[in-house]
Formats: structure tokens, C-alpha cells, sequence
């Protein structure tokens, strides 16, 4: 189903349009507000509210720019206010993606790989989660829409509303930090 059809079955109520929407952005919305939120529960939530949202708002949808890329302003937009919630009431803690039932949701698996394999790319991502855990909410921002968005530079600045160089600044903190966490006995040994 090509967008410009699916917007207009989506302005017409249709049940199945809307099935197929969620269908085909939810993991990817999913890994968006995971990055942001590193709440897996909260992360489901947001991301149901922005469908919710979608429903009821489709007929607002300009299409200046793709579905997909509204969709996950909206949810970027949903996770940063849900922080700015939650920082205001209680301390904020998180739980690693690692304790859920359903990791599989925020992963993606190709279907040759062996179970060696996939033991290594887990533990590699619970590494990943948790350095990205542990960065600044802005520099956190910036990397996941760089990292697992894959957005240039200027995109996110329009994004996020910031200069090209705040991001770039964002983005090279976030990868030092990343890195030192991922592979801490390599940066310590390098000169600088």
C-alpha cells in the first residue's frame, strides 16, 4: 500500500489501514522511544498513545513530509514530555531492556543466524543499552535519532531545533561515551 493511499484510507476510519499502520512503524517507533525513555513498559505506551493520537489526528496530517517522519516526531515529542513528567515527581530509574520477557521486540534477527551468534549480538546490545543508559538526555536524544534513525546531521538539528554543531557536539560526547563503555581497555590504552 503506497503512503498517499493509506492516509487517505486512514482518513476514511478504515480499521485494516490503521492494523497496517501499526503493523509496519510500531518496532521501529518502539526502538525510537526505548532509546529516549530506556523504559521498555513506558516505551509501549508512548508509542500506543502516539497511535491513538494518529486516529484521532490523521485528518491534521499535512504530508509535507513522510508518515513515517511525523510519526516519529510525535513520538520523540511524547517521550521528552513524559520525561519532563516523571523528572518533576520521582528520581528517575530505569530497568535494562535485558529483564523483559519480550526482548525480542526491540531486536531485529536474521534468520541465519546461530545461537552463538545471537548470544553475542545480545550481550552486545545489553552492553550498547546500557552506555546509552547512562548519557545525558540531550546527548541520548541526538545519538538515537543519529544511531538508530540514521538522520544526517541537519535533520536532527531541524528535528530538534539546534545548530549542526550542537549535534555534532551531542553526537561526539555520546560516541566517546559509548565507546568507553563498550570498550573501556582499548580507549584507556589509546594516546589521545
Amino acid at each position: 500500500m503506497d503512503e498517499q493511499h493509506l492516509v487517505e484510507q486512514l482518513r476514511q476510519g478504515d480499521r485494516n489501514a490503521f492494523a497496517f499502520l501499526v503493523s509496519t512503524f510500531q518496532k521501529r517507533l518502539l526502538k525510537v522511544a526505548y532509546g529516549i525513555t530506556l523504559d521498555p513498559e513506558e516505551s509501549r505506551e508512548i508509542v500506543q498513545e502516539v497511535f491513538i493520537t494518529v486516529f484521532r489526528q490523521i485528518h491534521s496530517f499535512r504530508q509535507e513530509a513522510a508518515l513515517y517522519t511525523w510519526l516519529r516526531k510525535m513520538t520523540v515529542n511524547h517521550c521528552l514530555n513524559w520525561k519532563r513528567r516523571w523528572k518533576r515527581r520521582f528520581r528517575w530509574h530505569h530497568d535494562p531492556i535485558t529483564r523483559e520477557n519480550d526482548p525480542s521486540l526491540f531486536q531485529e534477527q536474521t534468520p541465519m543466524e546461530t545461537p552463538e551468534t545471537l548470544m553475542q549480538k545480545k550481550q552486545f546490545q545489553e552492553r550498547l543499552m546500557d552506555a546509552v543508559k547512562h548519557l545525558p538526555e540531550k546527548t541520548r536524544t541526538v545519538f538515537v535519532l543519529y544511531a538508530l534513525e540514521e538522520l544526517s546531521y541537519e535533520e536532527i538539528a531541524d528535528f530538534l531545533q539546534i545548530r549542526k554543531g550542537t549535534v555534532a557536539s551531542r553526537l561526539y560526547h555520546a560516541r566517546k561515551q559509548v565507546a568507553q563503555v563498550l570498550n573501556p581497555k582499548q580507549i584507556q590504552e589509546k594516546p589521545v
